[in-house]
């Protein structure tokens, strides 16, 4: 495990084999990694729990040489057998403080905010970070059908705390306008594990956004 408090919004990579077009997800979480991504969150929705957790061991494995943090999406039981760096929780997953009783106050525990009202919530808990989601729609979230807009990241980033980290369709000539709206960093899931080149995309994204928070800065 990496120290779990010392972590870096940036560039967070969400993957997603599906959209990884055909290539193992080790590969393009390392050339996300060579690239510039600073965290990584394993989401696995249909794997069985054994080979989600033997995926995790070798993510993780992998992850850090890099330094790279590890959360593993939803699942806290995952999260403790592979003794990840922390997990990033839904609104209709494992409540927050529950997890956080569980996994201990190291743990890095993220919290998806997809509403002004769950801002206000969160604003109340100790998490790491929050989740805002999303900011514009995306096919990754069939679920969420109403972007937040760059509104939306400017009022929760007033009403919450909280480090943040924007989702949702977001990519290289977009993210500028996302961490100057308030976020912390922008979270990609095809914008990495479908590029042609992993290690370029999220490069260039980490270039964006380095040159957007020395502008937010200045």
């Amino acid at each position: 495990m990496t120290n779990p408090k010392k972590f870096d919004l940036s560039v967070y990579l969400v993957t997603d084999r599906d959209l990884s077009l055909g290539r193992s997800l080790g590969w393009v979480v390392e050339q996300a990694v060579k690239g510039g991504t600073t965290i990584v969150q394993l989401r696995e929705k249909d794997m069985d729990t054994k080979d989600f957790i033997d995926e995790a061991l070798h993510i993780k494995k992998l992850l850090k040489s890099y330094g790279v943090p590890l959360l593993i999406n939803d699942r806290v039981d995952v999260a403790l057998a592979v003794e990840a760096d922390g997990v990033h929780l839904g609104q209709k997953d494992m409540p927050y403080k529950m997890a956080r009783k569980i996994m201990g106050k190291d743990a890095i525990i993220g919290l998806s905010v997809e509403t002004y009202e769950q801002a206000e919530e969160a604003e109340k808990l100790d998490v790491d970070y929050i989740g805002i989601s999303p900011v514009y729609t995306t096919p990754t979230k069939e679920e969420l059908t109403k972007e937040l807009g760059l509104e939306g990241v400017r009022r929760i980033s007033q009403i919450c705390r909280h480090p943040s980290v924007g989702i949702g369709s977001i990519k290289a000539h977009n993210a500028r306008d996302v961490i100057e709206a308030g976020a912390n960093g922008v979270a990609v899931v095809s914008g990495i594990c479908s590029a042609e080149d992993p290690e370029k995309a999220a490069g260039e994204l980490r270039e964006v956004v380095e040159n957007a928070k020395k502008s937010v800065r200045s």
